[in-house]
């Protein structure tokens, strides 16, 4: 009887990739597989015809002669194969593989990354404002130094895993289900230390204290992380080092709020200055500056100050400052000025509507209030 075309048997166009071929085959052997029919020669012999032409088209020297040859190409080349329980294995332990992080049956024994870390680095915020080169110490594991992180005793050699047989990994079968995970012995290795390391009692890594210099750009605000590749821990098996995440922490100021790019600050000014208008200076990121206050200024009113906030660590405008004002009331007054502002106050009792709008406002109110209570 003569072969039937591969791709008809697993039902996919000739312009199929290796993912689709392979999606096809694992359909065609879960419907066919002799656990599943058995004394059914015919699942059978259509099992064994999509394993035959799973390993064709998913090789690619093969597919390439029988694209162009056919049937009779693959026979003049000649070739070997596999059962097809070994065939459904090795596709469902890659499927299954990939999810418990195995590989194919003979591959390289596990690596793994180290782990990330995070260190909260506490600034000022003239330091979070203007940049800051600073040192940080912390513990993490690092390689171990007197076996290089092999875990293995100086001198000393590791043997290839009987379990494993040097590969890292193990099959576990059931059924028509085949799973490939870490080889519980040697933990993905593939080796076995038979003299663990003094250092590190065979881990291949220690933990250690470290310091390392970090360089704050300008304008950083709490929450923002500075990532330093390759500074985490060390990785297993030879596998890469973590990075290392530095967050910014800004610690609360003594004059200055932040919101983004902006600042804002409280700016005492006295009652006089307040009521007859005058100047003071106020504090900013660049040094003193002098802020005109109107006459007749009142408490709460904010002033902007334009470009003397942050510049934004990832670009934009500078941000401004708002200054609020708030009128000071005199304390520790002498009878002499306390007479004073009582005959101050006598002088503008009688036309208060013109001296404090704001206050015979608040009293107009209050009394509009009760009168439609009482009605």
């Amino acid at each position: 009887m003569s072969k039937r075309d591969y791709y008809v048997v697993l039902e996919v166009s000739r312009t199929a990739t290796e993912a689709e071929i392979k999606k096809a085959y694992r359909r065609m052997a879960m419907k066919f597989h002799p656990d599943r029919n058995p004394d059914n020669l015919d699942a059978e012999g259509k099992f064994k015809e999509a394993k035959e032409a799973y390993e064709v088209l998913c090789d690619e020297q093969k597919r390439a002669i029988y694209d162009q040859h056919g049937h009779e190409g693959l026979a003049a080349r000649g070739g070997g194969g596999q059962s097809a329980a070994d065939a459904f294995s090795d596709i469902f332990g890659d499927v299954f593989g990939d999810i418990f992080g195995g590989g194919r049956r003979g591959g390289r024994s596990q690596v793994f990354r180290g782990a990330d870390l995070r260190y909260d680095l506490e600034l000022d915020l003239e330091q979070a404002v203007f940049g800051h080169a600073t040192e940080i110490e912390f513990a993490s594991l690092g390689e171990c130094e007197p076996c290089n992180g092999t875990g293995a005793a100086p001198g000393s050699k590791s043997v290839t895993c009987e379990t494993c047989n040097g590969v890292g990994q193990v099959r576990m079968q059931q059924g028509f289900f085949a799973v490939q995970q870490a080889c519980p012995r040697c933990k993905g290795r593939g080796q076995v230390i038979s003299q663990p390391c003094d250092s590190c009692l065979g881990q291949g890594r220690v933990r250690k204290k470290r310091t390392i210099s970090v360089k704050v750009p300008e304008g950083v605000d709490n929450g923002d992380r500075i990532r330093l590749s390759g500074e985490g821990e060390a990785g297993r098996n030879g596998g890469p080092a973590g990075d290392l995440y530095v967050e910014i922490r800004v610690r609360e100021h003594a004059i200055f709020q932040r919101d983004g790019s902006h600042l804002s600050c409280e700016v005492p000014v006295s009652f006089t200055t307040a009521a007859l208008g005058g100047s003071v200076d106020v504090p900013t990121l660049d040094g003193n500056v002098s802020l005109k206050i109107p006459d007749e200024t009142q408490s709460g009113r904010v002033f902007r100050l334009k470009e003397k906030g942050v510049k934004p660590v990832r670009g934009g405008p500078t941000g401004d400052l708002y200054c609020k004002v708030v009128v000071e009331t005199p304390v520790n007054l002498t009878d002499e000025q306390r007479e004073l502002l009582r005959q101050l106050d006598a002088t503008m009792h009688s036309s208060s509507r013109n001296h404090s709008p704001r206050e015979r406002s608040w009293l107009d109110g209050v009394k509009r209030f009760f009168d439609t209570i009482r009605n």
